[in-house]
């Protein structure tokens, strides 16, 4: 109940700061400069430091950013041990500049047990500093039950985890599902990203596999499990996997308090909306300021070259930090266009840069 009252004064001062908006709608506030990027304290809210190598650190200081750093359980990335190791490294040696979320294997799920030894796994964490726990999108779409069926979020088998979450005050960063494109024709997708990725992966391209749930499907589970768990502190991954309309995720958030979106790897279908309608595209960041974190999905692996990735870190926070602070034009190769800044007021983006995850993952009761 007490993450509720949080909740609750949080979005009583939201519809303060909206009311006082719409008072002043005929004065643009004040807004931030490009030039002023490396000045204002930012924290990016959805990395992967997956190397014990010094360069993301490195860069993030350059540009004035904390990191919170997402251990997921996906096939491509190193072992969760190798995931954990690095990070409990970078825990310990950069406390004020690196943050990370643990996660849980599925391995065992539905067995005697699991649940316990999960929330027993997930406190050991928490003590060498974890702020938050990730679920990825296998759960939904890749793990099966003793049956060979899929098991989904809603599934009652995790409500003892996330119901200790809830009671512990640990954020649940979820990634369901895949972007919105990846059920629809390549021809009929909004990002030369997408495209360029499913045609690549046709095994990923939900449009080919009709036996596997549809998005729909997957998104009201989801739904259905953050209702079940109103004092859960909920972050949706990837703009909660709404990335494709503005209206729908404001429909989620309307329907959850306890849920929050952030905007990472779905910039790209953000500003292809902006640029159909950028009134409704900037409004719903204003309306929603309080609700929205800054989250990129960066992500250094074994193997890659430091100084190439410290160079594409820097010119995609940048880039993004244009599009959301001033009104300048850009070209977004990724749709195809040019795209006008949102040019959103400095609280705004104070809150979406910093003070929203601040509150999110450090204020636990």
């Amino acid at each position: 109940m007490i993450f509720n009252t949080r909740r609750s004064l949080m979005l009583a001062a939201s519809g303060l700061s909206a009311l006082a908006l719409s008072a002043c709608a005929t004065t643009l506030p004040a807004t931030y400069a490009a030039s002023d990027f490396a000045a204002i304290r930012k924290i990016d809210a959805h990395v992967h430091v997956n190397v014990a190598d010094d360069a993301f650190l490195d860069q993030a200081t350059a540009d004035n950013f904390e990191v919170l750093s997402i251990n997921v359980d996906y096939p491509a990335f190193p072992s969760l041990a190798d995931q954990a190791e690095v990070a409990h490294h970078y825990a310990k040696a950069e406390p004020e500049r690196f943050h990370y979320a643990t996660t849980f294997s599925m391995q065992g799920f539905g067995e005697a047990g699991w649940a316990d030894r999960t929330k027993a796994h997930i406190d050991a964490e928490v003590r060498r500093g974890a702020v938050a726990v990730k679920v990825w999108k296998n759960v939904g779409m890749v793990e099966r039950d003793a049956a060979g069926d899929l098991i989904f979020i809603d599934d009652a088998g995790f409500d003892p985890v996330f119901d200790h979450l809830a009671a512990t005050g640990i954020p649940l960063i979820a990634h369901q599902a895949e972007p919105y494109n990846c059920w629809l024709p390549l021809d009929q997708m909004t990002t030369r990203n997408d495209r360029l990725y499913f045609s690549a992966h046709p095994e990923y391209h939900m449009y080919l596999h009709p036996e596997m749930p549809r998005y729909q499907d997957l998104m009201a589970r989801r739904d259905a499990m953050v209702a079940r768990h109103p004092d859960l502190p909920f972050v949706g991954a990837h703009m909660a996997s709404l990335e494709w309309s503005v209206d729908e995720a404001a429909k989620f958030l309307d329907a959850h308090p306890n849920a929050v979106i952030e905007t990472a790897a779905r910039m790209a279908q953000i500003q292809y909306q902006s640029v159909r309608d950028y009134r409704k595209v900037r409004d719903f960041f204003i309306r929603y300021q309080d609700r929205i974190l800054y989250g990129t999905d960066l992500t250094l692996n074994p193997g890659e070259d430091p100084a190439t990735f410290r160079q594409a870190a820097h010119d995609y926070w940048t880039s993004d930090w244009a599009y959301l602070v001033t009104g300048d034009t850009q070209h977004v190769e990724d749709i195809g266009a040019e795209v006008k800044g949102l040019a959103l007021p400095r609280s705004v983006i104070d809150k979406i840069y910093y003070a929203n995850a601040r509150r999110e993952f450090f204020s636990r009761p």
